[in-house]
């Protein structure tokens, strides 16, 4: 790789930095949105098996309601045949007196008493069946009452399960909005610990083209701490890193501890391949110099749970281009100070 030098852009790219904001903030009304999803989810299905069993009350009460119905009308007919045989009966009786008054005859009234007593019989037939019917009647009446005191208490529970479920919403959405004040805060505050950590850094590393502040990301070139195709740290790049970690000790004291935050070291190489004995790619030529990075910077008093190496070969150039000095901009080693 070439060691060539020029002079870096040195205006401010505060995009980045903007974009990280904006991504994290999605992540929450993300996280937010699923939450408040899975409660509507489990609150849908309460009030769905309500509204099946209401359903299936309501239909039963339909049925029992055509029931009593058609038992009524049973009922009815067989009171109106009661009547009917009863006046008959009553007609009989006359025709018999009348007869036996007239004709004196036995055999007539023979005749007269059994056809009385077959109506006679039958009657009470009616009057059983009646009773029966009445029966019935008086136990659907029960059974529809029973529906209709269950149908009333699902009918409460649901309206209270609905309360329940918007109480639920209204506390979700506060949650909701008590997080993203809160995120906003730490995002705000994380911000001035990293300005002032990068203004320590620029003063102590002095004015370098090779080192620059591009948005939220404290950006060295790969020559500052590496020889060409190596991940060991140059005696110049110790000395950089020597006041590096100075600065990071001294604001490991100074952030709260409620902030979660950690150090990631980005590493990254040009596009042109390197295959040897101890790197066969761009991968772990990148990740090694973030790694040799973080160990130096763990030497140093750094407490290795602030810290993140990672590695991203040639596939995150800042330019496109193929000449020298692009490929040197996109040899570099990235610092960013974030949330966990």
């Amino acid at each position: 790789m070439a060691l060539a030098r020029g002079r870096r852009n040195t205006q401010h790219n505060y995009w980045p930095g903007f974009v990280d904001v904006l991504s994290t903030l999605l992540l929450v009304v993300t996280f937010l949105m699923s939450l408040f999803m899975v409660a509507q989810y489990y609150a849908s299905q309460e009030a769905m098996g309500k509204d099946n069993a209401l359903v299936r009350l309501q239909q039963q009460i339909i049925d029992l309601g055509l029931e009593l119905d058609l038992e009524k009308k049973k009922n009815k007919n067989y009171s109106d045949q009661i009547g009917v045989l009863q006046a008959t009966l009553g007609e009989l009786d006359k025709e018999n007196k009348r007869l036996q008054s007239q004709i004196g005859l036995g055999n007539l009234k023979g005749d007269a008493s059994a056809r009385i007593a077959a109506l006679t019989s039958e009657a009470d037939k009616q009057k059983q069946i009646s009773a029966q019917a009445r029966a019935q009647v008086e136990l659907l009446n029960q059974q529809l009452l029973a529906l209709r005191r269950q149908f009333a208490a699902l009918q409460k529970a649901l309206n209270a399960s609905e309360a329940r479920d918007k109480e639920a919403r209204a506390r979700i959405a506060s949650l909701g909005d008590r997080l993203n004040v809160a995120l906003v805060q730490r995002i705000q505050e994380l911000s001035r610990y990293r300005s002032n950590f990068f203004g320590e850094l620029k003063k102590v590393l002095g004015g370098r083209d090779d080192i620059q502040i591009v948005g939220d990301r404290f950006v060295f070139q790969s020559e500052v701490f590496f020889d060409s195709g190596s991940a060991e740290i140059s005696p110049a790049g110790l000395a950089s890193l020597d006041k590096l970690a100075t600065a990071l000790v001294q604001l490991e004291r100074k952030i709260p501890k409620n902030i979660n935050w950690v150090l990631r070291i980005d590493g990254h190489t040009d596009k042109r391949p390197i295959a040897t004995s101890s790197f066969a790619s761009n991968w772990e030529l990148s990740s090694a110099r973030a790694i040799s990075v973080v160990k130096q910077l763990m030497a140093h008093g750094v407490s290795a749970d602030r810290l993140v190496a990672a590695g991203f070969g040639e596939y995150q150039p800042v330019d496109q281009g193929t000449s020298e000095d692009a490929l040197r901009r996109n040899r570099r080693i990235e610092l960013k100070l974030t949330e966990k």
